[in-house]
């Protein structure tokens, strides 16, 4: 096939979720070695719940992100280094700030029938001269002509490129493809997909938004990310090569900082727990899933009780408080 896909990878990104925030100048600086020698076009650093994420309620960063994208950046010859972007989390400074020590790619994040917040966002994202991105959070949670409305809008605001995002992991085949397809039928842009693995999909989904025409893709190595993980990067890449797809990526040297630099500082295996599991089965922001735990002990509740109420309320990114309300409400129950 003579498809050429962009792969982005978002371990240092979406696997600040997995190690609690924990990254040092020098993991990321390794890191972002490997991944530049392997070819990865891009690769994301921030907090994982993009800049200015860390605070108490969504977990405090043990090294300033700044410093994190300044060591990126410099290893970055070949690479692109991408920061995410939620608005009302992180501020048109926070960007401006990234820009200035060299993020190439911002990618603007929102709840996925929330796309208007974003466009002043959007608008500095191009002002500053970055790919500039919009990100449509928990595409599971609303139909597929509500999508394409919102992707319109991010496009219209200035988006090169718009993203299902599975942040649940709940998404299965034939749903990716009908939301892909739908804004590969509407937009101008590229269009990319970012999956989790909470249902044991992620690769398969990844494979269906890429036959229906998405040009993004995101993985992690060794699958690092929230929840279950992502797509893991490097097995992606081989099965995209047998599949004939182009990624222009050193598999060897893509297994070798996956193994070498990843794997050790990882702070459990990324395998589907009954938690995880749970993520996916709910429509739970897969975020969400080291909270539940630690609420889940604090109250003496089950961490999956808690996990299935905030599926029953809907609950979407930034609404960790509540996390902490229904492990005490299950405790009175």
């Amino acid at each position: 096939m003579s498809q050429s896909l962009n792969i982005l990878d978002v371990s240092l990104r979406d696997g600040s979720h997995s190690v609690r925030h924990s990254f040092t100048v020098e993991q990321v600086r390794a890191a972002a070695k490997g991944l530049n020698a392997a070819g990865v076009r891009y690769f994301e650093v921030t907090h994982g719940d993009g800049l200015g994420g860390s605070s108490l309620q969504y977990g405090l960063s043990k090294v300033d992100e700044l410093k994190l994208i300044e060591a990126a950046v410099e290893e970055a010859t070949f690479s692109e280094v991408s920061v995410l972007l939620i608005p009302g989390i992180g501020t048109k400074q926070d960007l401006q700030a990234a820009a200035s020590i060299g993020a190439k790619m911002v990618r603007v994040a929102t709840h996925v029938t929330e796309a208007d917040v974003a466009a002043q966002h959007i608008g500095l994202g191009r002002e500053l001269g970055l790919k500039t991105v919009g990100f449509l959070m928990m595409a599971h949670m609303t139909p597929v002509e509500k999508i394409v409305e919102q992707a319109k809008l991010f496009e219209s605001y200035g988006a090169e490129v718009v993203y299902v995002t599975d942040s649940a992991g709940a998404l299965l085949p034939h749903e990716v493809t009908a939301r892909v397809a739908a804004l590969k039928d509407t937009l101008q842009c590229d269009i990319g997909f970012h999956a989790h693995n909470n249902l044991s999909m992620a690769l398969a989904n990844t494979i269906a938004a890429i036959e229906a025409g998405a040009n993004y893709i995101d993985g992690s190595l060794r699958a690092l990310g929230a929840g279950a993980g992502n797509t893991q990067t490097e097995v992606m890449v081989a099965v995209l090569e047998k599949l004939g797809y182009q990624t222009g990526i050193d598999l060897y040297k893509l297994m070798d900082v996956a193994n070498e630099v990843i794997a050790p500082l990882m702070q459990q295996p990324q395998e589907i727990s009954g938690s995880s599991l749970v993520l996916g089965y709910a429509g739970v922001y897969s975020s969400f899933l080291l909270h539940a735990q630690k609420a889940a002990q604090q109250f003496g509740v089950d961490e999956r009780d808690i996990l299935m109420e905030l599926g029953q309320r809907k609950t979407v990114g930034g609404q960790e408080d509540l996390i902490y309300e229904v492990a005490q409400q299950l405790v009175k129950a």
